[in-house]
């Protein structure tokens, strides 16, 4: 396959090693992409009473208590849009941020700027310094692609016992399809509930034990998620988002100010994205960003090309800057960090990883969707097992369904001559097989 090949309708090229193009050159990850948004923008368009009656359900279940939902906030777009959104529909949130200790002196301000223009309380859990830096020092002894996932994982459990804690049953995200549903290829990134992962690489690789980090198992999320009911919700997705457009609000009505490309509100995860990344492993992550903007018609591909043209690092000197700052941060030296720079990469899953479990869970959840929905359908055939309330002729009356499928009655007793909504009735026999009786002692009339 031509390396240098470039979908023709997006911006993804053989990088993605799962990569498969059409006969006009238009790639499998764009194609898949626009499948899933569409769903989105049809439950979108269809009825602004899906909003309403969601909006509704969080103010009723939050009624009596502080809050009524929780946003995580990073400090960018995404997130703080979903805040400004949850406010202005009336909403009560919770503004929950994780600082690690590389948040940058922009993604301060914004936040702050964010919850004093919306009257939003904020919580802020700093996470202990010296266990987080040894942490990341262990991903980096481990060679994995997502040194991410402390930070990821941890977002996502502090999110969800800070749901618990306060009683409340919602978390606002600020994930979404429109500007982030397009798949990560395969080695770009790893599974975000692996507990597992991160205690196995600390385990080997570490010097300090995991006391206060926040962590979030497959088993935990599912705690969460099916026990509790605490759920995690794209709120985005519940409108038509469009990324410039909420950049250009927050701007105006927030004081809000931009940063270059997407997760660069953290020093470490814009030197992450932008040097570690492209140099190490290949990745440049903001080619599946910039894709998913020009498949959903936020971006013009020959901007967005133009764009990776550029180097990940806008301005040579902050890359020069973060470079000593990340270093020195993590007490790495120059030989240690480009000895670490020439190793090759390590899957994740040598050390460890509860992924399967996570797919194992998905093909269950599948399967009991399948058999569910399946004996729903064959139950609403079932003679007796449902009554139709039908409209007819400005009045309403109960059609007793017989198909036959129960013991003792074989006919049709009753059936619409519109299957979908009559406006008249006739009876199919003259008599009904099954006696009166026997209809009586199933408490259905006949």
């Amino acid at each position: 396959m031509n390396a240098t090949r470039v979908c023709t309708r997006c911006v993804m090229d053989p990088s993605a090693s799962d990569i498969t193009f059409d006969a006009a050159g238009v790639c499998s990850y764009c194609t898949d992409f626009l499948a899933r948004l569409e769903k989105i923008r049809r439950s979108v368009g269809e009825s602004q009473a899906r909003v309403d009656d969601f909006i509704a359900r969080v103010k009723a279940e939050g009624r009596g208590k502080d809050y009524d939902c929780i946003v995580g906030v990073s400090g960018g777009v995404d997130s703080s849009y979903a805040l400004l959104l949850a406010v202005e529909r009336g909403l009560r949130p919770l503004a929950v941020h994780l600082d690690n200790g590389w948040n940058s002196e922009l993604a301060t301000h914004n936040i702050t700027n964010l919850v004093t223009g919306l009257g939003v309380d904020l919580y802020t859990h700093v996470i202990d310094w010296e266990e987080n830096r040894d942490l990341q020092r262990s991903f980096f002894a481990a060679h994995v692609v997502d040194i991410e996932l402390l930070m990821d994982n941890a977002m996502y459990a502090l999110n969800y016992k800070q749901a618990a804690k306060q009683g409340l049953r919602w978390i606002l995200g600020g994930t979404n399809l429109a500007t982030e549903g397009m798949h990560m290829p395969p080695g770009w990134n790893h599974y975000k509930f692996d507990e597992r992962n991160i205690r196995r690489i600390q385990a080997r690789f570490g010097t300090h034990r995991i006391k206060t980090h926040p962590l979030m198992s497959t088993t935990d999320y599912l705690w969460w998620e099916y026990v509790r009911h605490v759920r995690w919700v794209s709120f985005l997705d519940y409108f038509p988002y469009d990324k410039f457009q909420a950049l250009d609000r927050l701007q105006k009505e927030c004081g809000y100010k931009p940063y270059p490309y997407k997760h660069y509100e953290s020093v470490f995860t814009r030197f992450y994205q932008a040097y570690i990344l492209p140099r190490k492993f290949g990745c440049d992550k903001r080619r599946t960003h910039l894709a998913t903007l020009v498949a959903s018609g936020q971006m013009t591909r020959a901007d967005a090309m133009a764009m990776l043209e550029t180097p990940p690092y806008p301005d040579p000197q902050q890359e020069k800057d973060d470079r000593e700052f990340v270093i020195k941060k993590l007490g790495f030296t120059d030989e240690t960090f480009g000895a670490y720079m020439q190793a090759p990469p390590v899957p994740h899953a040598s050390y460890g990883t509860e992924e399967p479990l996570y797919r194992a869970a998905l093909r269950l959840n599948r399967w009991l969707k399948t058999t569910f929905a399946a004996r729903a359908f064959f139950s609403s055939r079932s003679s007796f097992r449902h009554r139709t309330r039908w409209p007819l002729n400005g009045r309403s009356v109960w059609r007793a369904r017989c198909w036959g499928a129960t013991p003792g009655c074989t006919s049709s007793a009753w059936t619409p001559t519109n299957s979908t909504r009559p406006t008249s009735i006739t009876r199919s026999d003259a008599t009904c097989s099954t006696t009166r009786a026997s209809c009586a002692s199933r408490r259905r009339p006949c």
